[in-house]
């Protein structure tokens, strides 16, 4: 018997997880995606995992990189995460990113920036499981985004 996908995105869309944005660099040229596949993966070494649909030339352009940025999203970068979001090239005229100890860009108000080397990519069926070799991270105080059931979400305090 074969899952429906559609049913299997809407199990899926049940766990609530933070926002990234991923970012690098080719020839000078800025890139980003707004992705919440991303999970830790090890403290030694420091890896994490971020998950990119092989349809997406961010795949493309990760595997050319093999250099990145991941940026966990606060909760006032909603505006950020839509603009990164989806598969078009992205205007970068008016993001405030800054440089870090990489060429990826660090994006300005994130709650931490992760610069990473590319330490191994994995096929992951309609995916490509992108494993980071956390080399330096910046950390900010705040709020997460939040993504739950195809909405953003703020996390309330008790």
């Amino acid at each position: 018997m074969t899952l429906d996908p559609a049913l299997f995105r809407q199990a899926m869309s049940r766990f609530a997880s933070g926002v990234t944005v991923i970012t690098t660099v080719v020839d000078g040229q800025p890139y980003g995606l707004t992705v919440s596949a991303f999970a830790s993966l090890s403290l030694d070494p420091a890896l994490a995992i971020i998950s990119i649909d092989n349809r997406s030339p961010m795949r493309d352009v990760l595997l050319q990189a093999k250099v990145f940025a991941i940026n966990i999203l606060s909760s006032d970068q909603e505006a950020l995460s839509r603009h990164f979001a989806g598969p078009q090239k992205h205007d970068w005229s008016e993001i405030v990113a800054g440089a870090g100890h990489g060429v990826a860009p660090l994006l300005d108000g994130a709650l931490a920036n992760l610069e990473c080397g590319l330490y191994q990519a994995v096929d992951g069926g309609d995916h490509t499981i992108f494993i980071g070799q956390i080399e330096h991270v910046t950390l900010r105080d705040g709020s997460p985004l939040l993504y739950y059931r195809g909405a953003y979400h703020d996390l309330v305090q008790r």
